[in-house]
């Protein structure tokens, strides 16, 4: 185990990140971003001021001290290429350099392609399709097949250059999709899935969710359709750039992003033709991260949502820790019970989720822990399912203890959970519970379970490999849960 330091560079401001590595996998102990706009100085001085060195020097100073306070082993500098138009650029990173013992790489069209690829390949499950990264002054294009980039294409707007250029938002939609013409990958598109990422996407997905009273408060993986972006528009074009930076959850260049962005995601729409973009939160900088992180990505990507799970569990995992063996007795028992739940392996997915993370609320507090592991779970950034799919595992999470279950609290989600959903629910918590339950001295006693179904009852023969009295007593405190929702007698023998 280490502690790694990540600083970055571009016109927009300096950040930092912590991150805590371990068998290939990290968590985040410190992120700081502070903001500044080199604007002037680049595009139009084409010279960095002596003010703005002074002031990113400053902050490099701090983050020294901060990296130090947490005992980093290694440091990774990277600045964005758009530094390289400053003519002093070359001198100034000497004297970073110099001051603090950063030395900055700078980042090719490349190597921001690579990164922001592995960024949303470890968010969104996805084995083709194109992605559409909406930076501050470029936007990139990439096709992936096979969990590589085949091509990519690069159109010179971002979000800010396009903001600022003095263009009407019409005559900004017109411009970029000028530009997107000449895409060699524009004109090859075909239905594939089609990523969107970059602060743009997540800034207007974001008003999109509020507009539409989207009840999820998650970003990943969040559809946005053409009808919210055109709502989105409506509501944004009477909206000033103080009103902007007033709406809560838009990141500081939210007037920018919201401005410039949606004109390249309308003209993204139009060129595409697509009917909808999966936003993903990644950005390069997070594939920096994972580019510097051991193990193979192509192992990882196979199973997303299992890989998300260990990497949840990879720095909370105790040493009896028997998550992986709740998940599979609770897949035996959705299997040997088929005929009784009558649920679709559609729920398969959300059982996984549910039973991985059936302790997660025992983080937060051990008392009632499954009422807590709704939070958790809607909060752990699990890739690899879809929001609804999370919701469902949250709230059959809770049923481990079928007191939690308040429909009240299930409706708010109406939009999102059908009333098959709402059922399953209940089911997929009592089969978590009993899954739980049958491993309840942690020594992986039972391997197999065989149902048979007599009448009103339903009798569970354990196959084991040691006395399973514990097991059995255990489970068996939930046998009115059972008969509850399944409407059967539960016995186990």
């Amino acid at each position: 185990m280490e502690n790694i330091a990540y600083i970055k560079l571009d016109e927009k401001g300096v950040s930092l990140i912590i991150a805590q590595t371990r068998n290939g996998r990290y968590r985040v102990l410190e992120e700081v971003k502070n903001s500044y706009n080199l604007t002037n100085d680049i595009v139009k001085d084409c010279l960095l001021s002596p003010k703005s060195k002074g002031d990113i020097l400053k902050i490099l100073n701090i983050y020294r001290y901060t990296i130090e306070t947490f005992n980093v082993e290694k440091m990774i500098a990277v600045c964005s290429s758009i530094i390289v138009k400053a003519r002093n650029y070359r001198g100034f990173l000497d004297e970073i350099y110099t001051n603090t013992g950063m030395n900055f790489l700078i980042m090719s069209d490349e190597d921001l392609v690579k990164d922001t690829y592995l960024s949303v390949m470890a968010n969104i499950d996805a084995s083709k399709g194109f992605i559409v990264d909406i930076e501050s002054y470029a936007t990139y294009i990439l096709k992936f097949t096979r969990r590589n980039v085949t091509e990519y294409n690069v159109i010179p707007f971002g979000y800010s250059n396009l903001s600022n250029s003095g263009m009407t938002v019409l005559e900004m939609v017109s411009t970029v999709k000028k530009e997107l013409k000449k895409c060699s990958l524009v004109k090859g598109f075909e239905e594939d899935n089609l990523i969107g990422c970059g602060q743009s996407f997540v800034d207007i997905a974001r008003i999109a969710k509020k507009l539409g009273r989207y009840a999820i408060d998650i970003d990943n993986n969040y559809e946005l359709t053409y009808d919210a972006v055109n709502k989105v528009a409506e509501f944004a074009k009477d909206i000033d750039a103080q009103k902007v930076k007033k709406i809560k959850g838009l990141s500081n260049d939210g007037a920018e992003s919201l401005t410039g962005g949606l004109a390249i995601i309308s003209a993204v729409f139009d060129a595409f033709k697509a009917a909808s973009i999966i936003v993903s939160s990644a950005n390069s900088f997070n594939g920096v991260v994972l580019s510097n992180l051991s193990g193979n990505a192509n192992e990882k990507y196979s199973d997303l949502l299992q890989n998300s799970l260990d990497a949840y569990y990879e720095f909370k995992r105790e040493g009896l820790a028997i998550n992986n063996n709740v998940y599979e007795m609770a897949l035996i028992l959705f299997k040997q019970l088929k005929v009784v739940h009558k649920l679709p392996r559609a729920y398969v997915k959300p059982l996984k989720i549910a039973a991985y993370m059936f302790d997660c609320g025992k983080f937060i507090n051990f008392d009632n822990y499954q009422k807590h592991s709704f939070y958790a779970i809607l909060n752990s950034n699990i890739a690899g399912a879809s929001q609804k799919e999370i919701l469902i595992a949250a709230f059959a999470c809770t049923c481990q203890n079928l007191d939690n279950f308040n429909l009240a609290e299930v409706m708010k989600y109406k939009d999102i959970l059908s009333d098959e959903d709402i059922d399953a629910i209940r089911k997929l918590g009592v089969l978590v519970n009993l899954a739980v339950n049958l491993n309840a001295s942690r020594k992986n006693i039972i391997s197999d379970i065989v149902c048979d179904i007599l009448g009103d009852s339903m009798i569970m023969k354990t196959v084991v490999s040691a006395d399973p009295s514990f097991e059995i007593m255990q489970s068996m405190k939930i046998s009115d849960d059972f008969k509850k929702v399944f409407k059967k007698s539960l016995q186990i023998i």
